[in-house]
C-alpha cells in the first residue's frame, strides 16, 4: 500500500504543474500575437514593389507596356501620382476598422469563450490576408478589392488583443508585471521583424506570397490556438491566482507600502489579476459598462497618451521601409530588413519600460521620460540618420526602443494595473473593456499616423517628423497629472521612511 505524500512533496508537486501550465499558455499567447502583428507588416514592406521607379529596371522582352511608359513595373492602381494617398488609403481602411471593432471587441471577450473566439479570429485574418495577396495572382488592379480584405481584416484582428491579455491575466500574478508583461510583449515587435523577413523573400519576385504565406501560418496558428488553449487555470486543476476582495483591501489601506503606489494601482494585492474562483454563474460578477470602465482613474490619460504614442509608432510600422527606400536608395528587400531594426529597439525599450517602472513603481513618469527622450531622437534620426549604415542602424534601435516602450507598458502592465483597480472589487470581466477602451482609442491614432504620413510625405519627409515629434510631445503632456501624483507618492513615502528611521 503506497504511502500519502508528505505535504512538501505535495506543494512542490503542485507548484512544479502551475508553473508548466502559466509558462505554456505565456508562450501560446505569445506565438497567437506574434502571429497577428507578422500578418500586419508585409503591406509595409511590399509598398516599395507597388510604385517604383522602373527608368532602373529592365524591361521584360514579352512586356506589352508602350516603350514611354515609365510605370510599367509598377501595380495598377498604385502607379499613379497619387500613389503614396492610395497606399494611406489602404493603411487606413485596416487602422479606421480596427479602431473601431476594438471598443466591440472587449464587449465579445468577456461573453464569449476566449478560446473559440481567438480561433475563429486568427482564421479569419489568415483568410483575409492571404486574399490580399492573391490578387496578384488574380491580377487584381481594383483599388476597392484592396480596401474590402483590409477593412475585413483590421475587424477580425480586433479579437487578439484584448484576448490574450484577459487569458494571461486570468493565469498570472502581479509580482513583476511591468518586467513579465514587458518581455511577453516583445511579440509585437517580433512579429513585425518575420513579417519583415518573410514578406522580404517574395517582395522583388512574386510580392503575393508575402502575403499568402503569413497568412497560411496565421489560419495554422488558429488551428493551435483551438486545440490547445486553456482560458482559466480552474480548467485544469491548477491554482488560480488570488483576488481583491473587500476585506482585503479594508485590512491593507493603512500600509505604508501602499504610499508608493501610483494614481491607478493596487500595490496590496500580491498577483496580477484576478481570476474566478467558481464558474457557477450566481457567483460570477458582471461584466462592467464601458462608462464604468471610465470612471477607473487613469484610464482616460492612458487612453489618449496611447493615442498619440500608437500614432507615431504605427507611421513607422508602415511607412518607414518606403521612407528608407525613398531617401537611402536601398532595395525594396533590404529597406524592409534595415526597418526591422526598429522593431529590435522595440523589444529592448519594452523590456526596459517595464522593468524601470517595476522598481520604481512610477508607471507614467517612464512613459513620460521615454516620450521625452524619443523627440529630439527622431528629429536627429530624421537628418542624419541616414549619414551613414551605422549611424542609420544605432539610431533606427534607439528611436525604436524610446518609441515602442512607452506603447508597451501601457498596453500591457499599465492595462493590467487598471483592469485591477481596486475600485473592481476583485470583478475579473473588467480587465477584457479596460483593454479593449484604452487599446481602441490607441488604434484611432494608429490610423490617423500613416494616414496623416501619406497625405503630408508629398510636401516632404521633414514634415512627417514634425508631425510625429508634434505627437509624442502631445503623449506626453496628457501624463501630467498622473506624472504629478506619483511624485506625489514618492515623496510620502520618502517621508514615512525618514520618520521610521528617526523611531
Amino acid at each position: 500500500m503506497r504511502s500519502a505524500l508528505a505535504p512538501g512533496v505535495w506543494f512542490l508537486r503542485a507548484f512544479s504543474r502551475d508553473s508548466w501550465f502559466r509558462g505554456f499558455i505565456l508562450l501560446l499567447t505569445f506565438f497567437i500575437y506574434t502571429c497577428y502583428h507578422m500578418s500586419r507588416k508585409p503591406i509595409s514592406v511590399v509598398k516599395s514593389r507597388l510604385h517604383q521607379n522602373c527608368s532602373e529596371l529592365i524591361k521584360p522582352i514579352n512586356d506589352s507596356h508602350s516603350l514611354n511608359d515609365t510605370t510599367w513595373c509598377d501595380w495598377a492602381p498604385f502607379d499613379k501620382n497619387n500613389y503614396k494617398e492610395l497606399l494611406g488609403a489602404v493603411d487606413n481602411a485596416f487602422l479606421v476598422a480596427y479602431a473601431i471593432g476594438m471598443f466591440i471587441s472587449g464587449i465579445f471577450g468577456e461573453r464569449l469563450p476566449l478560446r473559440y473566439y481567438l480561433s475563429a479570429g486568427m482564421l479569419l485574418s489568415g483568410l483575409f490576408t492571404s486574399l490580399f495577396g492573391l490578387g496578384y495572382f488574380w491580377n487584381i488592379h481594383m483599388l476597392w478589392y484592396f480596401v474590402l480584405i483590409q477593412i475585413c481584416n483590421g475587424l477580425v484582428q480586433t479579437t487578439g488583443w484584448p484576448s490574450v491579455v484577459t487569458c494571461v491575466g486570468n493565469w498570472f500574478g502581479k509580482g513583476k508585471r511591468g518586467l513579465i508583461m514587458g518581455i511577453w510583449n516583445s511579440h509585437t515587435s517580433v512579429g513585425n521583424i518575420l513579417g519583415s523577413l518573410i514578406a522580404g523573400i517574395w517582395v522583388n519576385e512574386q510580392w503575393g506570397l508575402s502575403f499568402v504565406v503569413p497568412g497560411i501560418i496565421t489560419a495554422a496558428m488558429g488551428v493551435i490556438t483551438f486545440l490547445f488553449l486553456i482560458e482559466y487555470p480552474e480548467d485544469v486543476d491548477c491554482t488560480p491566482p488570488q483576488h481583491h476582495t473587500s476585506d482585503g483591501l479594508e485590512e491593507n489601506q493603512h500600509n505604508p507600502e501602499d504610499l508608493g503606489s501610483g494614481p491607478y494601482t493596487n500595490k496590496e494585492s500580491s498577483l496580477e489579476t484576478p481570476a474566478r474562483c467558481s464558474k457557477e454563474p450566481s457567483t460570477q460578477p458582471a461584466a462592467i459598462s464601458f462608462l464604468g470602465a471610465l470612471r477607473i482613474p487613469g484610464v482616460v490619460e492612458f487612453s489618449l497618451c496611447l493615442l498619440f504614442a500608437k500614432l507615431v509608432s504605427y507611421t513607422f510600422l508602415y511607412w518607414l521601409p518606403l521612407y528608407i527606400f525613398n531617401v537611402a536608395h536601398f532595395n525594396a528587400k533590404q529597406a524592409g530588413d534595415l526597418s526591422t531594426l526598429f522593431d529590435v529597439g522595440g523589444i529592448i525599450g519594452g523590456i526596459m519600460a517595464g522593468l524601470i517602472s517595476d522598481y520604481t513603481n512610477g508607471r507614467a513618469t517612464t512613459c513620460c521620460i521615454m516620450l521625452i527622450l524619443a523627440a529630439p531622437m527622431m528629429f536627429l534620426y530624421n537628418f542624419i540618420g541616414q549619414s551613414g549604415i551605422i549611424n542609420s542602424i544605432v539610431m533606427l534601435i534607439i528611436c525604436g526602443a524610446l518609441v515602442n516602450g512607452p506603447y508597451a507598458l501601457i498596453t500591457t502592465a499599465v492595462s493590467a494595473d487598471l483592469g485591477t483597480h481596486q475600485s473592481l472589487k476583485g470583478n475579473a470581466k473588467a480587465l477584457s473593456t479596460v483593454t479593449a477602451i484604452i487599446d481602441g482609442t490607441g488604434s484611432i491614432g494608429a490610423a490617423l499616423g500613416p494616414l496623416l504620413a501619406g497625405l503630408i510625405s508629398p510636401t516632404g519627409w521633414n514634415n512627417v517628423f514634425y508631425m510625429l515629434i508634434s505627437a509624442d510631445i502631445l503623449a506626453c503632456l496628457l501624463l501630467c497629472r498622473l506624472v504629478y501624483k506619483e511624485i506625489l507618492a514618492w515623496k510620502s513615502s520618502l517621508g514615512r521612511d525618514r520618520g521610521y528611521k528617526e523611531i
